[in-house]
This record gives C-alpha cells, structure tokens and sequence, in this order.
C-alpha cells in the first residue's frame, strides 16, 4: 500500500459512541488482549460507559478472558452484545466457540468487522475499545479505512523482536493517517527487562503511555475469566491498568473529545 494511499470510501462515524480506540500490535504473543480487556475494565471502573469489540477473529480470546460463553440475541437485523460486569462486548469467540478455525479470505473478514461495527446494539459509549488481531492485515484495513477513530495504541514488549514489530504498527496507522495516542509496554521487567517501550516512543515522536509488570496475577487472571481490573484500583497489579485508562482518558480529550465521564457507573 502506498503510504499516502486515500481511504477508498467515506468513513461513517457509529451513531452513539464517542471514541473508538483500537488497540494494535506488530506481532502475536504480546499480551494485546489482556491489556485491552483490562483497559476496558479500567475505563468501566472510573465511570466511563465503555464497548469491547474483540475484532481478533482468528484468535478471539476476549470471553475466556472475561468469563463468558454466553450468545450474544437478535432480531436478524441487530445483535444485542453481550454484558459482563457493565461492560458491553462481542466476539466471534461468542458466535462460534470451541477449537474450529475460522478460514476466511479478506472479503469476509470486512463482511464481519463491519456487522461488529454498525450491527451492534452498542448503545450509547464513551468508549469503544476494539481489540485487533495481530499485524497489519486485512482487518485493520478494514476498520481504520471505513470508521473515524479517535487514536489508535500500539502495544509492545520490551524485547527487539517486539519493538521492531510494534514501529511497523505504528507505520500503519500513520499510513491510514490515524493519530496513535502512544505506545504501551507490557510484560516490563520479565525477562526481556524494561525500558525499550518508552525509547522507542521517544525516537518515534509518541506518547509512551506506561510500562504494564510482568505480573503472574495478571496472566492468572486472564486464564481464569477474572481479569484484575474487576477488582478495582485498590488491587495493586490492576493499578497500572487504571494508570494507563487515565493517560488515554487525557490523550483522547487532547483529540478533541470530552474528557469526563458523562455518567457513573453503579456497582
């Protein structure tokens, strides 16, 4: 794709939601879903009406994360997302679980992402996290090409394979001209050590927007459908998640959006 390739159709904005924020990485095993369901729930947590759209259709690993294997209802027009703890999320995991591969070539893929996108029964959001598979293919073409976003997050690892991968995604939303609103690094401090996340944002011109620990809770918490962000800001490794859902809160306002929560959420 050229770099200063145009958008080969208008985008549509979605009726209802504020901000659309995808959350992307140049490869696979960087932990990108753990931090969106947390970010998710951070958001939730300070009192944000907030969407989670697991548009990983190859691996979507959202409900194991979130608990869940409850089929999202509707009326053959819209789909109903599904309501874990407040948070209103989809998934193909949800519509077709188990261990079956999906097989499915780039018109498909679109096909899909766009019934996630403008089939949903989202409601009114503040936040629409959407979850990307891996890379730079045919999916986040598909969204980023055809829906507004408010920024898009790039996360990384603190190892060189990871932050090789993760300027190619920057690469990527800058080539579709959408504004990254920084860089997170997860897993810091494990065994590929701790700060390339926050020197690759510095040599690129981006927000780094935290470094997230190599936690074993966290993982444990993917695993077993109870991520740490359920258990509030007080819960120390759920901390850094309510640090990082504050920096985007503040990045996505410097976009132009609001910044406080139009309404709080009871628990």
């Amino acid at each position: 794709m050229a770099p200063n390739a145009p958008s080969p159709a208008p985008q549509q904005p979605i009726h209802g939601i504020t901000h659309i924020v995808p959350v992307g990485s140049g490869k696979g095993g960087v932990g990108k879903t753990t931090v969106s369901v947390n970010l998710s729930l951070a958001l939730l947590g300070l009192g944000y009406r907030v969407g989670l759209l697991d548009a990983d259709v190859y691996g979507p690993n959202v409900p194991t994360m979130l608990g869940t294997s409850e089929q999202p209802l509707g009326d053959g027009k819209v789909i109903r997302p599904v309501e874990v703890k407040g948070l209103r999320m989809i998934s193909m995991g949800l519509l077709s679980p188990g261990d079956k591969p999906l097989i499915w070539r780039g018109p498909m893929l679109h096909s899909v992402v766009q019934q996630f996108l403008r089939n949903v029964e989202w409601g009114e959001l503040d936040y629409l996290i959407v979850d990307l598979p891996p890379g730079t293919g045919d999916v986040q073409l598909s969204l980023l090409q055809t829906t507004p976003v408010t920024g898009g997050i790039v996360v990384t690892t603190p190892s060189v394979v990871s932050l090789e991968d993760a300027r190619k995604a920057v690469g990527m939303f800058d080539q579709l001209r959408v504004k990254v609103l920084g860089i997170v690094e997860n897993m810091s401090g494990g065994a590929f050590g701790s700060g390339g996340g926050r020197k690759t944002a510095e040599s690129m011109g981006r927000e780094f927007l935290g470094a997230l620990p190599l936690n074993p809770e966290i993982c444990e918490g993917g695993d077993t459908g109870r991520p740490v962000a359920l258990f509030g800001e007080s819960h120390g490794p759920a901390a850094p998640f309510f640090d990082l859902a504050r920096r985007v809160v503040e990045r996505a306002g410097r976009a132009g959006a609001p910044s406080l929560p139009s309404m709080s959420i009871s628990d």
